[in-house]
């Protein structure tokens, strides 16, 4: 089962580069933060996966939790920031 468990968090940490090119190489700027936004959210479940495979999960949802606390206030942000850019141009 461990075994399992590190398989899918290494195909989870490679899956992750898909959106990255989207951050990278996105022809908007909405593309590019849509794309954080998903790294951010794979991040969430690869953090919960390594707790679990080190038996420590309540320590690591807590981790998981601040992450996605400040996922989602700076992906509103550079959103906020973006959209009176784009109203100012």
């Amino acid at each position: 089962m461990q075994d399992v468990l590190i398989y899918i968090t290494n195909l989870l940490a490679v899956i992750i580069i898909i959106p990255f090119y989207r951050v990278l190489k996105g022809p908007t700027v909405f593309d590019r933060v849509l794309g954080v936004g998903a790294i951010g959210t794979k991040t969430l479940v690869l953090i919960c996966l390594v707790g679990f495979i080190y038996g420590r999960l309540e320590m690591f949802i807590d981790i998981a939790l601040a992450y996605a606390v400040l996922n989602f206030i700076s992906v509103l942000a550079i959103a906020k920031y973006f959209k009176s850019y784009r109203k100012g141009a």
